[in-house]
Order: C-alpha cells, then sequence, then structure tokens
C-alpha cells in the first residue's frame, strides 16, 4: 500500500499551494501523523526557510525541522545534473523519503515550481522522482490566458507522460479557471481522461490571487512606518495618488493600494479618512515613493488616528514602485491564515475529496521501481549486518566491490588469499580500502584449517573421503569459505567470478545441503527493468527440471519474491497459453501449474502462458481473460535452463536491465554463484542479496 502522495504542476504561478494545504488537511482527517516532504526547493538565503516548507511546518504543526524536509536545492541539483550524476540525485531523495515514510504514516510530497535556472529539466525530474519513489501523482495547471483546448490539452499530456513512465495519476487539477467556466472545464476533462482518474476544477479566486503588504513590503525593501499588525492585508488593486485628492477618492476600491509620493500630505491624510469613513471603502494600504516622509506635524496627525492600515517607505520612485508591484506573484505564508484557511476551504468545495481520500487509502503500487528495490535491498542489509566470505580474494573486481561494501558499512568481509598478495594487489590498484576494516585468511596457514578437514572427513567419510583427501579439499578456497558458513564462521559466501558454477556450489551441496522439504537447489535472478522488478527462475542450475521439480522451483521463487518485497504472481512459460498447446513440453508445465496449485491453493499461478501474455495486458486479456497472472506476472518460470539462461540475457542486454543474481534457493545456508563475467556491481549486489538471506529473510 502507498504511503504518499505527489503533487506536480505543469508550468510556474499554479497556485500548487491550494492543493499542498488541502491535502494536508484531508490526510491528517485520516491518519494521525503525516509527514511532508520538498525533493527539491528554490535557493534561499542562509538562515532563511523555504517558503512552502515554513507555511505547511507551521500551520499544521508537524513534527519536522525545516532542513529534514528537503534534499536538495535547485542550484544542487542543476550542478549534480551538468556532472552526469542523476543516480546520486534521486539515490539521495529516496533516502531523504525513505527517512520520512519510517516515521509518519503517510507523506506528501511535494514537486518544483518551475522557477530559476534548469527549469527545462524539471518536468522529466518530477516524473523520474514520482516513478522512483513508486507512488501516485496529483498533477495541476493553470487556466489563466488559456483556451479551453490549450488547458485540457495540457493535463493530458502531462498526464500520459506520467503514466507512459510508470506513474499512477489519481487527480487532474484545473485551477484559476474562470468560475463562469469551471462546468465546461470539468466536463472536457472528464471526457478526455480515463474513467479512473478524478478531476477537480478550481475557480480564480480573488483572495488567493493578490499579493499581502508583507509580500509587498518585501519585494520593495520597504520599511513599515506605521500599521504593522495589519502588514498580512489583501491588496485587490492599486493606484497612484496623483491628481488632486477630490478627484483620487473617487477611485478608490475595497482593498486598494494607495501609492503616492512622501510628501502628499493631502493624498495620505485623505485615504486613512476615506478607510474609517462608511462612505468610502476600505483600503489596505499606502505605499510612500521617493524616500519622502511626511512632515514631523503629519506623522504625529497620523500616529493620534485610532485605526491606521500599513504605511510603507520605499527608497524607488512611483514609476518604478508601481511597475514592481504589478509584478509581484502572491505566495501562501506561515502567517497569512486568511489565504490559507481559504486554500483549504476552496480545495475542500471544488475537489472531490470523499472519493480521492478512498483512493489514497486503497491505493497500491503495482510494482517497485529498481531504484527503490536496491535502496530497500541495502537498508535491509544493513539493518543486521552480516558477514560474508570472498573466496577469490585477489580478484580485482571482488576487492572494488568490497571497498564499495565497507564504504556502504552493510555487511562485514571476509576475504579468502594470500595476505601480502591481496594487500599488493590493493595497494597497485590504488583502492582507498584499510585492511583493518576487512578479514584476510589464507586457507593453508588459518589456525581453523585442521579442524575444518577434519570436519569435512567426518561429513564425507561415508563417501570414501579421508582425512588426507579432506585436507587437500580445504585448500580449496571454495571448499574453506563454504566450510567458514557450514561451522557459522560467516553467515554467507559468494563466489564464482573466476571459479566455474559447479566449483563453487559443489562444496555447498556436500555439507551445507538443501533445506527440509526441498529436493532441489534452484536460482532466480532479479530482473530490475525500467520501470518495475521481476523474477526469473531457473536460469543458472537446473538443464531440465521435470514437473515436480518445476514446481518446486516456482514455489521457492514465489516465496523469495514475497521476501523481497514483491508481490508473487508466477507465470509457468512454454510456448502455448491455457488449454490449447499440445505436447511433452507443454503438458510438462502444465503439470508443474496443477501440483503447483495442489500445494500452494493461495498462490497465484499461470500455466502454461506464454511470455507476452504474461507481460502484455491486452493479449493476456485476449488470450486468458480470467486470469489473476496474464499481463501482470512478476515472477517467471523458464521450462529449462536454455530457455531460461538465454532469455534473461536477452532481456539484459536489449533493455538495459540490471539483473542481479543469481540467488541459490533451498540451501540450509546461503551460497551464491557469479558469472565469471561479473561486474563490480553484480558481486555487490550479490553480496546484499546473501546477507538478507543469511537474516533468514
Amino acid at each position: 500500500m502507498s504511503k504518499a502522495i505527489y503533487i506536480v504542476t505543469t508550468e510556474p504561478n499554479s497556485g500548487k499551494s491550494i492543493v499542498s494545504l488541502g491535502l494536508m488537511q484531508l490526510l491528517l482527517g485520516k491518519t494521525a501523523k503525516v509527514g511532508y516532504f520538498r525533493p527539491i526547493i528554490d535557493d534561499v538565503p542562509n538562515g532563511k526557510i523555504d517558503n512552502h516548507i515554513d507555511t505547511v511546518l507551521s500551520y499544521f504543526n508537524l513534527d519536522m525541522k525545516p532542513i529534514d524536509a528537503y534534499a536538495y536545492t535547485r542550484s544542487q541539483v542543476v550542478q549534480l545534473k551538468n556532472e552526469d550524476k542523476d543516480d546520486e540525485i534521486v539515490g539521495h531523495i529516496i533516502h531523504n523519503y525513505k527517512t520520512i515514510e519510517n516515521r509518519f504514516d503517510f507523506v506528501l510530497v511535494e514537486g518544483t515550481d518551475f522557477s530559476g535556472e534548469g527549469t527545462i529539466i524539471e518536468w522529466d525530474i518530477n516524473v523520474l522522482i514520482a516513478k522512483n519513489l513508486g507512488i501516485p501523482a496529483v498533477i495541476l495547471a493553470s487556466g489563466k490566458n488559456k483556451t479551453l483546448d490549450e488547458l485540457v490539452g495540457n493535463l493530458h499530456m502531462a498526464y500520459d507522460s506520467f503514466v507512459e513512465k510508470g506513474v499512477d495519476v489519481l487527480l487532474i487539477v484545473a485551477n484559476k479557471v474562470q468560475p463562469e467556466n469551471v462546468m465546461i472545464v470539468s466536463n472536457e476533462l472528464k471526457e478526455k481522461l480515463p474513467k479512473d482518474v478524478l478531476v477537480g476544477t478550481i475557480p480564480v479566486n480573488n483572495i488567493l490571487g493578490s499579493p499581502t503588504l508583507k509580500e509587498i513590503a518585501q519585494e520593495l525593501d520597504a520599511n513599515v512606518l506605521f500599521g504593522e499588525d495589519y502588514i498580512n492585508n489583501q491588496v485587490g488593486s492599486f493606484s497612484v495618488g496623483a491628481m488632486q485628492l477630490r478627484n483620487y477618492i473617487t477611485h478608490l476600491k475595497d482593498d486598494s493600494l494607495v501609492i503616492t509620493p512622501g510628501d502628499r500630505a493631502d493624498i495620505i491624510l485623505g485615504a486613512l479618512q476615506a478607510n474609517i469613513s462608511t462612505n468610502y471603502p476600505s483600503l489596505s494600504g499606502i505605499v510612500l515613493t521617493g524616500g519622502l516622509l511626511p512632515e514631523d506635524s503629519i506623522i504625529k496627525l497620523i500616529e493620534g488616528l485610532s485605526d491606521i492600515i500599513p504605511i510603507l517607505s520605499v527608497a524607488r520612485g512611483t514609476f518604478f514602485v508601481t511597475n514592481k508591484i504589478g509584478t509581484i506573484r502572491p505566495r501562501i505564508y506561515a502567517e497569512n491564515k486568511e489565504k490559507i484557511q481559504t486554500s483549504i476551504q476552496e480545495f475542500e468545495k471544488h475537489i472531490p475529496t470523499k472519493e480521492l481520500a478512498e483512493r489514497l487509502i486503497t491505493f497500491k503500487a503495482k510494482g517497485i521501481t529498481p531504484r527503490m528495490f536496491q535502496y530497500n535491498l541495502l537498508q535491509k542489509a544493513k539493518s543486521s549486518k552480516k558477514h560474508i566470505v570472498l573466496p577469490e580474494g585477489l580478484d580485482e573486481r571482488i576487492l572494488l566491490a568490497t571497498k564499495k561494501l565497507i564504504d556502504v558499512d552493510a555487511v562485514r568481509i571476509t576475504l579468502l588469499g594470500n595476505k601480502e598478495q591481496i594487500i599488493s594487489k590493493i595497494t597497485e590498484l590504488d583502492i582507498d580500502l584499510d585492511i583493518n576494516d576487512i578479514n584476510i585468511v589464507d586457507p593453508t596457514n588459518s589456525v581453523d584449517f585442521l579442524d575444518y578437514a577434519t570436519t569435512l572427513y567426518e561429513l564425507r567419510k561415508h563417501k570414501n573421503v579421508n582425512l588426507a583427501m579432506a585436507k587437500d579439499l580445504m585448500e580449496d578456497v571454495s571448499y574453506y569459505g563454504t566450510m567458514m558458513v557450514h561451522k557459522g564462521d560467516a553467515d554467507g559466501m559468494v563466489s564464482g567470478a573466476i571459479h566455474t558454477t559447479q566449483h563453487t556450489i559443489r562444496p555447498a551441496l556436500q555439507f551445507i545441503k538443501t533445506k527440509p522439504g526441498v529436493s532441489i537447489v534452484s536460482s532466480i535472478f532479479f530482473m530490475c527493468l525500467p520501470n518495475r522488478v521481476t523474477v526469473f527462475g531457473d536460469c543458472a542450475i537446473n538443464p531440465n527440471p521435470n514437473s515436480e521439480q518445476l514446481s518446486e522451483i516456482a514455489i521457492s521463487s514465489a516465496a523469495t519474491s514475497a521476501a523481497f518485497g514483491i508481490e508473487p504472481k508466477v507465470a509457468m512459460l512454454s510456448y502455448s497459453s491455457g488449454a490449447s498447446g499440445v505436447g511433452e513440453d507443454v503438458d510438462r508445465v502444465r503439470k508443474a501449474t496443477e501440483i503447483i496449485k495442489e500445494k500452494k491453493p493461495n498462490l497465484k499461478v499461470e500455466g502454461p502462458i506464454q511470455y507476452d501474455a504474461a507481460v502484455d495486458a491486452k493479449v493476456g486479456l485476449s488470450k486468458l481473460p480470467d486470469s489473476e497472472v496474464a499481463g501482470q506476472a512478476s515472477v517467471f518460470i523458464f521450462p529449462d535452463l536454455n530457455t531460461g539462461n538465454n532469455t534473461y540475457k536477452a532481456v539484459q542486454r536489449e533493455t538495459g536491465a540490471l539483473a542481479i543474481g543469481p540467488m541459490l534457493q533451498g540451501l540450509n545456508k546461503p551460497v551464491n554463484d557469479l558469472s565469471r563475467g561479473c561486474t563490480v556491481d553484480d558481486i555487490f549486489n550479490t553480496v546484499i542479496i546473501t546477507a538478507i538471506q543469511a537474516q533468514g529473510f
């Protein structure tokens, strides 16, 4: 179940705060603890707090520090992108988000503002963040200065771009729509968008669209001479007091701001009197231009008035001030309770809050993104650090992976091999790895060598292994590393960067053996595709499994999938879907599926099924319309090793997917095999999943 919602706008000045405030109020009414997160904020001066963060945290009294409510400033992101560090950006955002998610029942995530340097990349960044956090979105656009077609087209295009990237959209909001057009816009959006997408249309609101005296004072760097208690007054309109007072006061309107040179005592006093007169509109304030201040006698007169609206003094001239005020972008800030309450009221009035709350509570993400999956793996490994032995201690890739693993403090590492040679190799490769942070063991010179050899002899003497033979075998790093795991001196082993699969797993099969009730050791790969993570099995161990073995591979793979946070929907792959195919191979898969349903009646499984029917919703619906798995499979069981191994490699190479594994299933303790073409990242990821296996899932 999702614990968050992502608010994104298509443009600057769309009024995103109205949705943030309204959603926060809605969420706090449904759950006890709600957190707030902004992945990227505008640059703020030292010592200042981002206005959005300050407003939400202050008004709703959230138990968060402002520094914890965001990941990056805009300039930091631009710099990192210029350095091609997109992965670092996403990784840090995920880390900050998960930290907040762990503290709260729900998290409101607010996207960027489309202001300042780097706006051209903001849309893609927002889509990328929402996708990698695995949370649904609310999309907002302004109807200001747009035709109906432009507004609807803008929102529809935004919806499509999110959905194409695998992000669910729960709500589309058209904001700042002329009141007479609200129903027209709503109907058009409902007609163009899918039926399951909620639609809200919010009309223009003068209170929200107008700046306050406080905002004007900040923009003009003004001194507040009088009326600071009313500095949050809204400015409905403004005009310059340049004509005679008798003519000027006839132009005053409700919430008008009077702009006049500081030496126009007649306009100043006339405006103040008009404000308290029942015959004239109430004013919002007065701005005195040119750095001119009223004479002392006039100041004294103003001070004696019982009701004084804010009077500001600015150094710049009337022409500049008038133009500047006209460009001020209204904001909602913490002290302006009227704007906040108006925003919440408008949201509740024009958004289908009841339906939205239901969607938020029941929303379930369709899958997990590769980056989030890798983040979760690392956090899981770090939650209970395990000791992993790497027998191939002289391999460059092993040493580089060890450096990465030690840097993230995920596991404890033992390298097997000659200590002097390993240290020399680390120095030669200039790897910044402190040998005090790892354990290096030379099997032949180990204090445990005789004990290990004796144990092996006792375990294998029924197979005609004598002590001399056991000693010879124990000089082999694969046997020594496996014995470390067997004896509990290490929690798991990863090998195969140099050695064959057979060389790696033979010792495990001989004396670690399989779990009770498991007759076959199998393997899976976690396939990190662009938008989701799936499980492929068996792609590394069993050449031609029979029906019983296939069923066991599937059941083990489903259990692994669930343990790693992926809901298992098992596709038993074949060249035929459903009951149409005949032949020995398809019958073997059909029988395996029947065995699974008998052993695990609650497991979602479909077979035989073709790959396209398993992954494509339209094909799945046409071939197996009543299936819970067709079109949405997450676990793929291949009928033989030839098919599985070639398919995983084809998918990996053609899509750029990251294949984590193989991870062996069925052993009493974790031993995992690498391919001899493995990369440093492959080793890193395999060690991490081995450590998680060692936690007992």
